[in-house]
């Protein structure tokens, strides 16, 4: 079983639409150091849908996504680059 993820920050943006929860995600990463690693919590739907995939196209690295709950949210953890 690998080892569980810890974060060096968190992020709730439950409740908040897209493309608001992406911006606020990607500052919060820009303020980071490189190689650390962010847990965002994000609902279920669109911002699962739309997030991941535009972190990665970002150049950020989504480690792992587990729904949290009854599955009504998610938390992700993205891993920001060496060379940010």
């Amino acid at each position: 079983m690998p080892e569980p993820l810890i974060a060096d920050a968190r992020l709730d943006l439950r409740g908040t639409p897209c493309p608001i929860n992406f911006v606020r995600t990607k500052l919060q990463l820009k303020r980071m150091i490189p190689n650390s690693l962010l847990e965002v919590w994000l609902d279920a739907g669109e911002p699962m849908e739309q997030v991941p995939d535009s972190l990665t196209m970002e150049g950020y690295v989504v480690e792992q996504a587990i729904a949290q709950g009854d599955g009504d949210y998610y938390a992700l953890w993205v891993r920001c680059p060496a060379g940010e």
